[in-house]
């Protein structure tokens, strides 16, 4: 067994270099209390098997390094994980760093640091930390400030891991007595935003997953296989464009909520768009998902709206990392800003009233709308201090469903699905994209949906007075104001309790000003002027 010293320790580490190994190694980082790389070997050894060179320390305190438990920290872990990479890991060598619980957060502590080097990561178990807790030795108070309620979410290690682009696996135990639930969903929620991203289920195993892979060789293998994995989806790519034609550049695509989105340049200079679902909800739906829109793209290819061309789709993933859709890029961007705001807004009612325009055969309409939330699912802000607005409120769309006139519904008509060119007299609307939710029936539905759009974006008044535009540009909607009422408080009960869900794809087109406060009460601001008969 091999060492390093690191910041007053001995730090122990296990190596496997295979003959074959070249371009990457593997980091297996033990968990807390009495891990140990000796405690690890099967899963060392199922990765020097497949002709990986393969390096895991005992941080301090555990297993053959020197030091006290108690004198560790995160902190600690993380620099004497770096000391023993920088020691046995060739430069420029890619790195592929697997953590079982508290490494969790080492793991992602070097994302940070190394950056484009990590190529996979494979995460068991996982916890992450607040950021108070990271220098506090584990002696020293470490306990009382992991046990605060809710301290995780600051953690420094979910930002790492939204940020991370390579291939990345979470073993997820069937009953895990350790890690908080909410803690898991956290970290799930932070891989899916750009990584190539797979959940594994270990529905038998408990939290100790070094342990549980140890005598399960089956999982262990399907774990390790899931983490080498190459990438899929640039085959497919490749293989769904002309002949001769590659791809050059992928950057990432901000302001995505559902899915992950890629800019692609070809050596042709042509730019397309990859879109991928990735989240588990999206995933599991997106065979009618992408199926849909690739048909509604079909539908709307020669019309008056302008749309994005289908070039290729695996609705079920079956070539792909995550089910996938390939399509061309259209001119302009998302705008989410205040500048030329009146004309932007001009601009998504005219448009909007032409895809209501749109002409379906019966036999060709696409699904009945389906509402987004009911009086049961509504989740009322905690701290409130209107619970009657919101009781009043959840009465109205407990209602029957007001009667209608079916038209061709875009269904999630807002700013973050339009794109602008220009400015000024210049100012263009250039595309309507995001295509899948699309549905039949009342225009009120649509016009509900980007109005709290623009209540959350740019204030109160502004969603209240997009139907009035909606209305000038030849829009219909329904005569019966209970029931505008209705279909109005049915979008925007759904974003309930916070609409921070759409809050952070904002913030990452610069809109930061909107924080989950301000959100909150410009919903609640929105609910309680939709019942006091504004703008209806």
């Amino acid at each position: 067994m091999d060492a390093v010293m690191c910041d007053g320790e001995r730090i122990s580490f296990v190596a496997r270099d295979h003959d074959g190994a070249a371009g990457a190694t593997v980091v297996v980082l033990h968990g807390a209390g009495n891990g140990s790389a000796d405690a690890l070997v099967p899963v060392l050894d199922e990765f020097a098997g497949r002709g990986c060179r393969v390096v895991a320390p005992d941080f301090s305190g555990h297993g053959r390094s020197s030091g006290a438990l108690e004198e560790l920290s995160l902190e600690r872990r993380f620099l004497q994980a770096r000391a023993v990479i920088d020691r046995v890991v060739p430069d420029g060598d890619e790195l592929v760093l697997v953590g079982f619980s508290m490494s969790g957060q080492t793991v992602a502590d070097l994302v940070g640091h190394y950056g484009g080097r990590v190529r996979a990561i494979g995460l068991c178990a996982p916890a992450v930390y607040g950021r108070e807790a990271w220098g506090i030795r584990f002696g020293h108070g470490f306990t009382e400030i992991i046990r605060q309620e809710g301290g995780w979410r600051d953690s420094a290690a979910l930002d790492a891991l939204r940020a991370f682009e390579g291939t990345a696996v979470l073993a997820v135990p069937g009953d895990d007595e350790v890690i908080p639930r909410a803690v898991t969903e956290a970290v799930e929620d932070a891989l899916t935003t750009r990584s190539r991203y797979r959940r594994l289920d270990m529905e038998r195993a408990g939290h100790r997953l070094g342990v549980w892979f140890v005598t399960e060789a089956d999982d262990r293998r399907r774990f390790v296989d899931a983490v080498l994995a190459p990438p899929r989806t640039p085959d497919w790519v490749e293989k769904s464009l002309p002949e001769g034609e590659r791809v050059r550049s992928a950057r990432w695509l901000a302001g995505g909520w559902t899915s992950q989105m890629r800019l692609l340049r070809t050596e042709t200079e042509r730019d397309l768009v990859l879109r991928s679902f990735v989240k588990p909800f999206y995933r599991r739906h997106a065979p009618g998902l992408l199926a849909r829109e690739a048909e509604v793209l079909g539908l709307l290819a020669d019309g008056d709206v302008p749309v994005p061309g289908c070039l290729a789709v695996d609705a079920v993933g079956e070539f792909c990392d995550a089910p996938s859709l390939l399509m061309t890029r259209l001119p302009g961007a998302v705008r989410v800003d205040e500048a030329d705001l009146d004309a932007r807004v001009e601009l998504l009612a005219r448009q909007l009233v032409g895809i209501h325009r749109v002409s379906v055969p019966e036999g060709a309409r696409p699904r009945p709308y389906q509402a987004w939330t009911s009086p049961e699912r509504v989740r009322v802000p905690d701290g409130t201090a209107r619970p009657e607005l919101w009781a009043r409120a959840v009465e109205v769309i407990g209602r029957e469903a007001p009667a209608y006139e079916g038209r061709f519904l875009h269904r999630d008509f807002h700013p973050g699905n339009v794109l602008f060119t220009g400015a000024g007299e210049e100012l263009r609307l250039s595309g309507v994209v995001d295509w899948v939710e699309t549905s039949w029936g009342p225009a009120d539905l649509d016009v509900a949906h980007c109005s709290t759009a623009l209540a959350l974006l740019y204030g109160v008044e502004r969603g209240l007075r997009f139907a009035e535009w909606y209305v000038v540009h030849g829009g219909v909607l329904s005569g019966d104001a209970e029931a505008r009422l209705y279909w109005r408080l049915l979008d925007a009960l759904a974003f309930a309790p916070d609409a921070d869900k759409v809050g952070r794809s904002w913030r990452e087109l610069g809109r930061t000003d909107l924080t989950p406060q301000v959100l909150a009460a410009r919903l609640e601001t929105y609910v309680g002027a939709l019942l006091g008969g504004a703008a209806l």
